[in-house]
């Protein structure tokens, strides 16, 4: 068995690809940084370092690495060939992938079964995007795309910080993670992945996730960030930073109780497991790596104006969650692009035209006014 796995960086390395190489998949890495990709391709294996409870050290082997960039023509071939492609890219970057993609699936020999394509990225229905490039890529004489692609959407969760200088291939990574699929394209043919759970609804499990561990996370990073910490351990390890996540994620629990059902004591042991993985030591996570790209993360259907939107609609004023969108407003790390132009944002436009422009927030929503208070007030404390 044979995946193709676009993105060779920490998540591919730590995450993706240890769990299809420990599915008994040859694993083929493809990635446009042709430093790492020659680093691999001339590596026999790399260590995964799982940290936290439970500590262990996982060996993966049986890979290769192209440069998909000037190596096009033989990622195309591999994609012809293999049974599985998965992505770990960034949201982003993936109408880039999918033009060989397309070309691969084309290039196929009649007779194979359909390849199976998961985009294993931070956003609601990545496939879905993923899938989109791909059919504006396609061409109709080539057939189908259906009948000879399979598209199935993924919830991921890992924490997989910067690494520490030095470590080469090997990558550090929580012990925690959670890999859930949607079953249904499949038509009970999914693949044999003894990591990931496979599941006949897939969104309420990409909201619990979005909503608690990235909201959480998110929230952890932008009130550390205000408490002057470096680390997310740190962060959580100081009780007014803990206190408010907490008061954040007592919200979010209130909305996937209340809209998707779930058990209300079964979402409380979600969250504390989760608020627990924020504090592992082990993990040298900063504020700072965390925080990054504010403008994505308070955009409309992320993971704070997502929640807060909602229980907004349920008559409900989300003040926890204010808070850390009041947070994200104030990130000003100079290194970060994002937070940069949020910054002009800001200071060039009104509250109501940065709450519009920041969040994509309709002036008649409900949640409108209370975020363009927020920004009132994060524009005259700049």
């Amino acid at each position: 068995m044979k995946a193709v796995h676009f993105g060779a960086g920490n998540i591919g390395r730590g995450f993706v690809g240890l769990l299809l190489h420990e599915a008994g998949y040859e694993v083929v890495f493809a990635d446009v940084a042709d430093a790492l990709i020659t680093q691999l391709a001339a590596a026999d294996s790399y260590q995964v370092h799982e940290v936290g409870e439970h500590p262990t050290v996982r060996t993966v082997g049986n890979f290769r690495a192209l440069n998909s960039g000037s190596e096009e023509a033989d990622v195309i071939a591999e994609i012809a060939t293999a049974d599985i492609v998965t992505t770990a890219v960034g949201p982003h970057i993936l109408k880039f992938v999918a033009p060989v993609i397309a070309r691969g699936i084309a290039a196929r020999p009649a007779g194979l079964a359909p390849l199976q394509v998961m985009a294993c990225e931070n956003a609601i229905n990545a496939t879905d995007i993923l899938k989109s490039e791909i059919s504006q890529q396609w061409d109709p004489a080539a057939g189908s795309l259906e009948a000879v692609a399979v598209f199935a959407n993924t919830a991921v969760d890992r924490i997989v910080p910067n690494q520490e200088a030095g470590q080469g291939l090997d990558v550090t990574v929580e012990t925690f993670y959670e890999w859930v699929i949607d079953r249904t394209p499949f038509a009970g043919s999914e693949p044999v992945i003894p990591g990931a759970t496979f599941v006949d609804n897939l969104g309420p499990y990409i909201e619990r996730k979005l909503f608690t561990v990235n909201t959480g996370h998110a929230s952890a990073a932008y009130f550390g960030f205000e408490a002057g910490v470096e680390k997310i351990s740190e962060a959580m390890a100081d009780q007014d930073v803990a206190a408010d996540v907490r008061a954040v994620l007592d919200e979010t629990k209130e909305l996937l109780v209340a809209k998707h059902g779930f058990n209300r004591d079964e979402q409380e042991a979600y969250v504390q497991k989760i608020l627990g993985r924020f504090t592992n030591p082990h993990l040298p996570d900063t504020v700072n790596r965390v925080g990054r790209a504010p403008l994505r993360k308070l955009s409309r259907h992320e993971r704070f104006i997502g929640p807060a939107a909602e229980l907004a609609e349920r008559g409900i004023v989300p003040e926890a969650l204010l808070g850390a969108i009041a947070a994200a407003l104030r990130f000003n790390d100079p290194a970060d692009a994002e937070a940069v132009e949020l910054a002009k944002i800001l200071a060039a436009s009104t509250p109501e035209e940065a709450t519009e422009q920041v969040t994509g927030l309709s002036p008649d929503h409900p949640l409108f006014p209370a975020v363009a208070a927020v920004v009132e007030e994060a524009k005259a404390n700049a």
